[in-house]
């Protein structure tokens, strides 16, 4: 299970870069569009509102941190959390203006220009953004919840060389190793050390057989053959 856990880095690569360069142009458009006169009222570059910060700054910087997670882990569980928080800012994108009236928020204003420009600074803004950005995160969770061929055998491998290295130690003794308490007797020495005639150590004496037992006089049995 530990190593079905691991992904390879690329797994989330190209899904994980654009969800962080989405949710940069997110973050960002509001501030830098009045520079190109593709905005939403007041016509003014980096003003700054509490609606603008909700509905544009805080989904976007979800959408980059779980598009940096997506792109940087090599875990899938944390990668699957970086998507779906990627997901939950994309969503935020599509949503957050309408639900926005519940609490009576002034909005982040009307988009300015022809009836062409308007759709298009609503879909880049808001609608269109937060579409493209759940969809770069689901493709994400359904790339990181697939294990792979390679995956699973690398995992069996991993989980054969654990079970391997947790058996006991007697199963599979080194090579050259032998049990505590067992001695060898010591090779006698050649060549140049070996022992001359008069160096050699001196016989043990023979042990004397001992005397077999002996009938005493009187004694039951004593005297038959």
């Amino acid at each position: 299970m530990t190593g079905t856990m691991r992904v390879p880095r690329s797994r989330g690569a190209f899904s994980g870069l654009m969800l962080v360069l989405l949710g940069l142009w997110g973050g960002l458009i509001p501030f830098v569009g009045p520079y190109a006169d593709f905005a939403f009222s007041p016509d003014e570059p980096w003003h700054v509102t509490d609606d603008r910060l909700l509905l544009s700054a805080a989904p976007a910087a979800a959408t980059v941190l779980g598009g940096l997670i997506v792109l940087a882990v090599a875990n899938r569980a944390v990668a699957i959390l970086g998507a779906w928080l990627a997901v939950l800012g994309g969503a935020w994108f599509v949503v957050g203006g309408p639900l926005s009236v519940l609490w009576n928020a002034d909005g982040v204003g009307t988009p300015l220009g022809g009836e062409t420009r308007q759709v298009a600074e609503q879909l880049s803004f808001f609608t269109g953004l937060g579409t493209v950005i759940v969809f770069f995160a689901a493709l994400a969770l359904g790339r990181f919840a697939v294990v792979g061929v390679r995956e699973a055998r690398l995992a069996e491998e991993l989980a054969e060389h654990d079970a391997r290295r947790e058996e006991p130690w007697e199963a599979h003794p080194p090579a050259g190793s032998r049990p505590e308490g067992v001695t060898q007797p010591m090779a006698r020495p050649q060549g140049r050390y070996a022992l001359r005639p008069d160096q050699a150590p001196p016989a043990e004496p023979a042990k004397s057989a001992e005397p077999a037992d002996h009938r005493v006089a009187g004694e039951p049995g004593a005297g038959r053959a």
